[in-house]
């Protein structure tokens, strides 16, 4: 790199530059640090690495003199005065930024943390109950076997015996522990993230951080970028008006008279720095130029224009580029030997203040009065109110001898701009992306608010979000839900707090102007998604609970930033992410319900049996099977669920809602009331009831436990198809799409047979009857009319487990202070 000390010019590393440092800048260069332009001819640069804009900025001292680590020089030559380097420029600033990891849980993260812990600390205090209370039993010769034998007396029992009887009660103590540790709860997490990732995919969603599809499901709020996100970033011609008239459609040339439609083609093809070509196999013909060129060059292909042939009929003597000043460009064709076309082509506005005359529908060439030009004049108002860039399209004749014939006159030559003829002004916009008002509608409907943050002008802006369905008509530009970014800027951080849950649009923003708006929503509790493209988008994407970049606009700085990649860059792909990320919250509640009906079930008969009787009817063995249907083989089968519509029927959980909700208390109370009940009668009743009084004692005794066993596994076999639809009637809608579930309910059954027919003596259970097998299927049939009647029963809306949520809050405030 080149640098100017001390007045002569030396190469040094990039390494080396230091603040004061006066560098020359040159087409091509990068520029290595921030600074001023000194002096320049020229220069323009290309600022997309930082900004995301693709127009070029022209640079001089006095008007524009700021340069921008990481930008590129397009055009011209300069010398810049550096005034910051490394970590200080505003791309080092941007990197720091995102790099920083503040380390923060996702909203279920702390759920799930304060469900686990709870459940850990009831299940070890459970068990050291029961420990307590059948060790106490055992020592005080309360404990006896099936045969009415006292197990242990004092003096008389061997030490070894002792020692093997209190490592039975340890290990039923230990087994409870485990069976309340919802050890499973990791699994399903990992297990709904990974196979939700990977069905996104086909969705175009791209899971960077596996963590973000659960917290896309509690997103409040998406913040939208516009440009290629709500918009196809394609412009397309809207709206015309030619002949004193609107054309409505647009490229209806039926409504243009031939004459007009003659002169508009030819203006099209000649006055353009585009081109057309039609590939020889057919096909639609591809279009190049700036996105201006190209809508204008496609309604002239819908016209009817054939480019080439058109550009064939006449000569280009002169052309006037467009001038950014001027904002206009024109073009001189000799179209035979004593006629001249200048076509004229730029903003409507100044194109419209150099016509005197139009064409009406007759293809007469008429003055162009007051009430007609009022009405053009209106007519750009109208289209510029809807978002439109307005262009006009004029002409007029020229007599061939006027034309200078020497080549240096002709090069100096100024095309006529006065006296032209109107030929039509069209309004030129960039389309919502088909679908997208229907996604936005689905947000709205699910309670996820929509907000678009833009740089076009408040104007603009408030067009496009009504025609999104962001906002409603009859908004007004100067209502709180539109704001320009500057005026938010200016507020302070108490004001900005108030007024962010208001705001719908906001136009004119910059980067910080985004990043104010996404901090400022996650202060009011708001759960944030945020969409972008552009390297300027990084630090809200990384301050934003969910940062969605844009897969084909999008910068690589963009996509490092964020949480997940939509592949094709449009809103409705961000709207499927959220119906997936409900669905994995959605999924893992399920699990939660199913896993803790078999906790409070499991958990209160051993307790009361222990208590009762010194014995438990479910042993070490049986509670690690029931632990293994409840933790892995129920993780998969409920991990799996499909996204349904149903879920974009409620409203976002948001940062603060309980994982526990009162529906999920209600169904599982029930169910686990419903076991506890029969298992304990069976415990206690069983032998009367099954007529086993005649029977062996320990006989009667091992076929009543194998039949407690049996039944409570096939109470939690059909209970998994209630916790599929903890909110609806019918239980088994679409289970038959679940192929995974069904192959899980199935494997489960089979294992259950093994274990009671061949493990036996592994597992300390009987072979049991026929009828008894068809009691144990009743009984766990019964859960699925209990769970629909249970449906029927209203809870309140305030949470009952509200306060432990409020507590693990608290407590997590505390640590953070």
């Amino acid at each position: 790199m080149e640098v100017i000390r001390g007045g002569r010019r030396t190469k040094i590393s990039i390494f080396e530059i230091v603040v004061g440092d006066v560098l020359p800048l040159k087409i091509g260069d990068q520029v290595p640090a921030d600074g001023l332009v000194i002096s320049g001819h020229s220069l323009s640069v290309d600022e997309s690495s930082m900004t995301g804009e693709s127009k070029i900025v022209h640079k001089d001292p006095v008007r524009s003199p700021f340069l921008m680590s990481g930008c590129k020089i397009a055009d011209g030559y300069g010398t810049m005065l550096v005034t910051s380097v490394g970590i200080n420029t505003e791309w080092g600033l941007l990197m720091a930024s995102i790099s920083e990891d503040n380390g923060e849980e996702t909203p279920l993260q702390v759920r799930l943390n304060g469900v686990a812990t709870f459940i850990g600390m009831v299940g070890l205090g459970v068990a050291l109950v029961v420990l307590i209370v059948l060790v106490a039993r055992f020592f005080t010769g309360h404990t006896k076997d099936p045969d009415g034998t006292v197990q242990f007396t004092a003096g008389k029992t061997k030490v070894g015996d002792a020692i093997d009887g209190f490592v039975k009660i340890f290990t039923v103590a230990v087994t409870i522990v485990v069976v309340a540790v919802p050890e499973g709860l990791p699994l399903a997490v990992t297990l709904t993230l990974a196979y939700s990732m990977r069905k996104m995919m086909a969705d175009k969603a791209l899971v960077r951080r596996l963590s973000a599809c659960e917290t896309m499901g509690s997103a409040t709020t998406i913040c939208s970028d516009k440009t290629g996100t709500l918009t196809l970033n394609e412009m397309t011609v809207g709206e015309v008006s030619a002949c004193g008239k609107k054309i409505d459609p647009p490229d209806n040339k039926s409504l243009l008279p031939s004459r007009v439609l003659s002169l508009l083609i030819e203006g099209i093809a000649q006055n353009t720095t585009g081109s057309v070509f039609v590939p020889e196999g057919g096909g639609a013909p591809e279009l190049s130029g700036s996105p201006t060129e190209k809508a204008i060059l496609q309604w002239g292909v819908n016209l009817g224009m054939d480019f080439l042939s058109v550009r064939s009929e006449s000569v280009i003597i002169h052309a006037f580029p467009f001038n950014s000043e001027k904002k206009r460009g024109g073009v001189a064709l000799k179209v035979s030997d004593s006629e001249v076309h200048v076509h004229w082509k730029g903003a409507a506005e100044i194109v419209l203040a150099c016509c005197t005359s139009y064409i009406d529908t007759d293809d007469h060439v008429v003055p162009l009065d007051e009430d007609k030009l009022s009405s053009y004049k209106k007519a750009i108002e109208d289209m510029a109110v809807e978002s439109l860039r307005c262009v006009a399209i004029a002409y007029r004749p020229y007599d061939v001898k006027s034309v200078p014939s020497a080549a240096a006159e002709l090069e100096n030559w100024q095309l006529p701009e006065s006296d032209l003829i109107l030929l039509a002004i069209v309004g030129i916009k960039d389309p919502c992306r088909p679908g997208v008002k229907d996604a936005v509608q689905l947000c709205t409907n699910a309670g996820v608010k929509v907000r678009m943050v833009t740089g076009d002008n408040l104007q603009t802006a408030k067009a496009i979000a009504l025609e999104c369905g962001i906002l409603s008509s009859g908004t007004d530009a100067t209502e709180p839900n539109i704001i320009e970014g500057k005026t938010f800027r200016t507020l302070t951080e108490s004001q900005r707090l108030d007024i962010a849950d208001k705001i719908s649009v906001m136009g004119r923003s910059s980067p910080n102007d985004k990043l104010l708006l996404v901090q400022a929503l996650r202060m009011r509790g708001h759960v944030v998604a945020v969409t972008g493209d552009g390297t300027n988008d990084a630090p809200a994407l990384h301050e934003a609970d969910i940062g969605l970049a844009m897969g084909i606009q999008g910068t690589e700085v963009a996509k490092e930033s964020s949480d997940i990649i939509i592949l094709d860059d449009n809103f409705s792909s961000v709207v499927k992410v959220v119906r997936w990320g409900r669905s994995v919250y959605a999924n893992i509640q399920k699990f939660i319900q199913f896993q803790l009906t078999v906790n409070v079930a499991a958990l209160i008969i051993n307790v009361v049996a222990a208590v009762s009787a010194g014995n438990v009817p479910l042993n070490a063995v049986q509670l690690l099977w029931v632990n293994l249907i409840m933790d892995t083989l129920g993780a998969l089968a409920l991990a799996t669920e499909p996204p349904t519509d149903h879920l974009m029927r409620r409203a976002p959980v948001g940062r603060r809602e309980p994982l526990i909700t009162n529906i999920m208390w209600r169904n599982l109370l029930i169910q686990a009331l419903y076991q506890v009940t029969v298992l304990l009668i069976l415990n206690f009743r069983g032998r009367d009831i099954l007529n086993l009084q005649n029977d062996d004692k320990d006989h009667a005794f091992r076929v009543n436990n194998t039949l407690i066993f049996n039944a409570f596994v096939f109470c939690q076999v059909f209970n998994e198809f209630n916790a599929r639809k903890p909110d609806e009637v019918n239980v088994f809608k679409g289970v038959t799409k679940n192929r995974l579930f069904m192959g899980i309910i199935g494997l489960e059954v089979v294992l259950q047979v093994i274990i009671i027919f061949f493990l036996g003596k592994f597992a300390t259970t009987v072979r049991l009857s026929w009828k008894l097998w068809l009691v144990s299927i009743a009984l766990g049939i019964i859960s699925w009319p209990l769970a629909a009647i249970g449906k029927l029963i209203p809870v309140p809306e305030k949470p009952i487990a509200e306060f432990f949520t409020k507590k693990i809050h608290r407590q997590r405030n505390a640590d953070d202070g």
